[in-house]
């Protein structure tokens, strides 16, 4: 038997076997050793590896075949050295790397190198592959999480028209799991209130009684700059519809206010800003200023705005007089808007801080005005002279924040207020003018409820429910529109409403709670302020100017807390209770002072 004969499986029997002898058997022991040897291509590896058998070598891969492959292979018999060397010559040149691996040639000698890495691939290779391949996706997917930040995104949008309203996130809205809302957290640094649940005082009730026969101060009126406090505050917001849109542009407002400050603490009517007032009054605009952070809930003592608050301040009391007084420039019938102004700042902020600093002020400024009331009721541009439905209002106003603050205010002075308004009202007191003898108007018929609303007219009074049907008829509510456009009315139409609750304040809050927001100046130097001419003119762009509209504004925007409401318990909506869309009953009426015997 050769000692070359080929390791194969046993050949195919019959007919199929090629290497069976014709008509013998080709699957007996002694056909196959009689057999040829199997012809094989001289290249293949299973060819090499016999001739290595021959040569007593065993089979080598790796360095070990690269270095055999470079030895010149002997001459096969009957060869010659020379067709010997020109072979090994072919075959060096066309050596390739699977001589170096020890992998056999593909038949087809033009197959692609990545077919034959592909095909030859050991499986452990194709594993590591695979597996360096997944730890770079899993790497990707996690080294993210690792240095992962959270951004919050705010997105304010702002519609041209009037669409479906966002509610002010309520804390009383209900256990609903889809719409899970963030608790209302107090801050910490709040000063403490003394007894802030406290019931008003109770009096003797007469038979056929239309007015308080006590002389102890309601505590009622007491409470209605408590609504600025920053826990109220929210639940405030909540339960009257404002939202996050109005409550952010309060606080731009704002910051546009505090970067137009001068140097001595004090505003300017004029500027540093873009179109100002045509008469300056530094006093009225440094009032103004206060009075619309004061409603936000900033004294000098807390809040993001103390420092200009206190600035304020420190101009403001030296501008006082020994009588009193506040006006010492300006037009001749800003006088007493000056002194109301500058009144109501005074009484908020000893209302709200309790500082001393501020009492005498106060009760010099109250005196002031109190002295220089008219014979006939009211007050309009000097003292003891005639009245207006306009001044009279402010001056009305600071009457009641001095009583706010826990000043006393005769009731002499309230009663004369009354029989002058019921002097110049038109259709029994559901409509007003400027003056006795004019037509009747929306601003001064606001105006003029709202005093009525403080002097004591119940909320079922026919003539408040008649006056503020008119005011909130959808072609009375707010709008920029051409000859339509009047901060002075819709910021007393909006104090009106919003005492009245009801229909009325859902009627005027549904578009206030957007127009308002939507024209506000979004950038530019003057972002925040709202622009007396565009995009169209105000009733007071041209005498009072930016600072003035932008004030008043403002104070729109606050009425959800600046003052609490007249008729409704307020504090049902801190501790629980119904919407503030629908009135409740009343914690206490407003105040009516008994009129003193000699009085006029």
């Amino acid at each position: 038997m050769s000692s070359e004969s080929p390791i194969l499986p046993n050949p195919p029997q019959g007919d199929s076997n090629p290497y069976a002898r014709s008509g013998g058997h080709g699957d007996s022991f002694s056909d196959r050793l009689s057999s040829p040897p199997l012809s094989l291509p001289p290249n293949s590896g299973v060819e090499r590896a016999r001739r290595s058998r021959g040569r007593g070598v065993q089979p080598m891969g790796g360095a070990a075949a690269f270095s055999a492959g470079m030895q010149p292979a002997r001459p096969a018999f009957g060869q010659s050295a020379a067709t010997s060397r020109e072979a090994d010559k072919e075959r060096r040149r066309r050596r390739t790397w699977r001589d170096l691996v020890g992998i056999p040639h593909p038949a087809d000698e033009d197959e692609e190198l990545s077919e034959a890495a592909v095909r030859y691939a050991p499986p452990w290779l194709i594993s590591a592959i695979f597996h360096t391949l997944l730890m770079v996706v899993l790497a990707l997917i996690m080294l993210p999480q690792m240095w992962r930040r959270d951004v919050e995104l705010t997105a304010e949008i702002y519609a041209e028209k009037l669409g479906e309203q966002l509610e002010f996130d309520s804390p009383f809205a209900g256990n609903d799991p889809e719409n899970v809302e963030e608790p209302v957290l107090t801050p910490r640094d709040l000063p403490e209130v003394e007894n802030p649940f406290a019931a008003p005082p109770s009096v003797e009730m007469v038979q056929n009684g239309v007015t308080a026969t006590s002389d102890v101060q309601a505590a009622a009126i007491g409470y209605a700059l408590q609504g600025r406090e920053e826990g109220r505050k929210r639940s405030l917001l909540a339960a009257y519809g404002g939202t996050a849109l109005t409550e952010a542009a309060v606080n731009r407002g704002l910051e546009w206010l505090a970067r137009q400050q001068l140097k001595d603490g004090s505003w300017s009517l004029q500027g540093p800003y873009s179109a100002g007032g045509q008469e300056e009054n530094h006093a009225a605009a440094t009032a103004m200023a206060l009075l619309a952070f004061q409603g936000a809930g900033h004294t000098h003592k807390q809040g993001r705005f103390r420092d200009n608050v206190r600035r304020g301040w420190d101009w403001l009391l030296q501008q006082q007089d020994g009588e009193g007084n506040f006006f010492h420039s300006g037009g001749f019938n800003h006088r007493y808007y000056t002194q109301g102004q500058c009144t109501i700042a005074l009484c908020e902020i000893l209302g709200m801080t309790r500082d001393d600093r501020f009492r005498e002020p106060a009760i010099k400024a109250i005196d002031h005005l109190l002295r220089s009331q008219s014979d006939e009721g009211g007050w309009r541009y000097s003292p003891n002279a005639d009245s207006d439905v306009s001044v009279t209002g402010w001056i009305v106003m600071a009457l009641q924040s001095a009583r706010m603050a826990g000043l006393e205010v005769p009731s002499d002075n309230l009663r004369r207020v009354e029989r002058f308004l019921d002097r110049v009202a038109l259709e029994n007191g559901a409509k007003y003018p400027y003056q006795k003898g004019r037509q009747a108007t929306l601003a001064m018929t606001a105006e003029a409820l709202l005093m009525r609303q403080y002097l004591g007219w119940p909320r079922n009074d026919d003539r408040m429910i008649k006056g503020l049907d008119w005011i909130t008829q959808p072609v009375n509510l707010i709008s920029f529109e051409e000859n339509k456009r009047d901060v002075y009315y819709w910021y007393y139409a909006a104090q009106a409403c919003h005492h009245m609750e009801g229909e009325h304040w859902k009627r005027w809050n549904g578009v206030m709670r957007q127009v308002l927001p939507d024209q506000q100046v979004k950038s530019g130097p003057e972002a925040g302020s709202w622009d007396p001419r565009r995009p169209t003119e105000d009733a007071w762009a041209n005498e009072a100017g930016r600072l003035y509209v932008t004030c008043l504004t403002i104070y729109c925007l606050e009425v959800y807390y600046r003052h609490l409401p007249l008729y409704s318990n307020p504090f049902q909506f801190v501790i629980g209770g119904t919407s503030g869309t629908e009135p409740a009953e009343p914690a206490a009426a407003p105040a009516r002072l008994t009129q003193p015997a000699g009085g006029p």
